[in-house]
Order: C-alpha cells, then sequence, then structure tokens
C-alpha cells in the first residue's frame, strides 16, 4: 500500500491546470520577446535550480516566464521585473547575487577551497621531496 503511494507520488507532483498563457508562446514583437528571453536567461528556476526559467519545464518556471513576458508587454522595463523578481523570491532568483552578508559564503567559499586545496597539495607533495 505505502509503495505504491509512493511510486504514484511523481505523477501528483505537477498540478492539472493548464498552463499561463505566455509560458510557452513568444510575444508579437520581436524586440520585447528579446528583451524578455534576455531576462529570462538571467533568473534561475526555483524548482530546478540548475536551469534558467527559460530552459526549465518546470511549471513554476513556466508561469515565472508568463509574468516576465507580460510584463514586458506591458513596457515594464527589465531591471524593473528582475527587482521585483528579487524581492518576491529573495537573491536566489539571481545567477548573479549581490555581495551581502547574505551571500558572502556563496563568494568566499569556492576562494578559501581553492586555498585549502593548495596548502594540502603543497604539504602533500612537500613532503614526498624530502
Amino acid at each position: 500500500m505505502v509503495s505504491a503511494l509512493l511510486a504514484g507520488a511523481p505523477a501528483l507532483a505537477d498540478s492539472s491546470r493548464p498552463p499561463a498563457p505566455l509560458a510557452y508562446t513568444q510575444l508579437a514583437d520581436p524586440a520585447k520577446e528579446a528583451r524578455a528571453k534576455a531576462l529570462m536567461d538571467t533568473l534561475r528556476c526555483l524548482v530546478c535550480q540548475g536551469q534558467s526559467i527559460a530552459d526549465s519545464d518546470a511549471e513554476m518556471a513556466g508561469d515565472m516566464r508568463a509574468l516576465v513576458r507580460e510584463r514586458v508587454e506591458a513596457g515594464e522595463q527589465p531591471e524593473a521585473i528582475r527587482a521585483w523578481l528579487v524581492q518576491r523570491y529573495g537573491d536566489y532568483v539571481t545567477y548573479d547575487p549581490p555581495f551581502s552578508w547574505v551571500t558572502a559564503p556563496l563568494w568566499i567559499a569556492p576562494l578559501a577551497l581553492l586555498a585549502l586545496g593548495i596548502v594540502l597539495a603543497r604539504r602533500t607533495f612537500g613532503r614526498e621531496r624530502d
């Protein structure tokens, strides 16, 4: 019984509602669609976490694509749309979060791990020469 419920859980993950109107439909104006696409390429899918909303098939990414297109169509600037999404979802929605105390580990960790690797490599290879 439990295994049947667990096996069916992925099928229940997506809702049965249709996708947002502009989730998979481009804007009629090519210049506006280009602005929307450029913005969508810089926004992270909050479900997939490794894909932009332009590349993701997740339902939430479709909703975010539709929202971006609706706002671009209404004449809103991409920077304002991006700021609104960051306010709503946090800095994680962007691939380039600003440096702050909250995001400092994202910026410092790679450098610290690289320095640690260099120190460990020098100690390891330094011992073999002695």
